[in-house]
């Protein structure tokens, strides 16, 4: 009977998952729940106008990936402009840890358009918008030689895609010159540049 008692205090004594102290417990607390305006785009309702055919969209956002918005950046800035299948084919040879997050958002939006937003054919999709924003930095203490500390941050960061019914634009950025009219535009600040103290 002792023996089970004292079973008994053992197991009341073992402290809860919530008191234990990580980063994971601070990542999940109940005052921020990440980003929520982005999504709420999905909610919006156009009134109806005659003649005019509105693509169906789909904005989606994976929260607190454990990766450095900088870093991630480069990876957003990949699949801009793509068509659905373009980006996930593209983003499953690039040797970066981001990418496998942000090809997992863009396929989880493709899902919800199907499912949710009435797209017919899920193919018909392209990334319209690509974005990073920042998350939760948790610092930490890396030990130097003789008892000395530096800091370290821990950096999460938000990825935003939106998804749009149709065809990709040919040029998605309509400012990129081709190299000839990068040539001509040179030469001609070249020429109409004003020497100083000339005549």
């Amino acid at each position: 009977m002792n023996l089970v008692k004292n079973l008994l205090k053992i197991v009341v004594n073992v402290p809860q998952k919530s008191q234990i102290h990580s980063t994971a417990a601070l990542a999940a607390n109940s005052f921020n729940y990440g980003p929520r305006k982005w999504e709420a785009y999905n909610k919006t309702i156009f009134p109806p106008e005659e003649g005019v055919t509105r693509p169906a969209y789909v904005c989606h956002v994976k929260k607190n990936i454990r990766y450095s918005p900088k870093k991630m950046w480069y990876v957003a800035c990949l699949v801009r402009g793509m068509s659905v299948d373009e980006a996930v084919k593209q983003l499953s040879f690039v040797l970066k840890k981001g990418a496998k997050d942000v090809k997992n958002a863009i396929l989880e939006a493709q899902k919800l358009a199907v499912e949710q937003h009435n797209v017919e054919f899920q193919s018909n999709l392209w990334v319209a918008e690509s974005f990073v924003g920042k998350a939760k930095y948790f610092k930490g203490i890396r030990r130097h030689a003789r008892k000395r500390i530096g800091e370290v941050e821990y950096k999460h960061c938000h990825y935003f895609v939106r998804l749009e019914e149709g065809p990709p634009p040919t040029n998605y950025y309509p400012a990129d010159l081709t190299p000839e009219q990068q040539l001509d535009k040179w030469m001609d600040q070249m020429r109409k540049r004003r020497v100083t103290g000339s005549l």
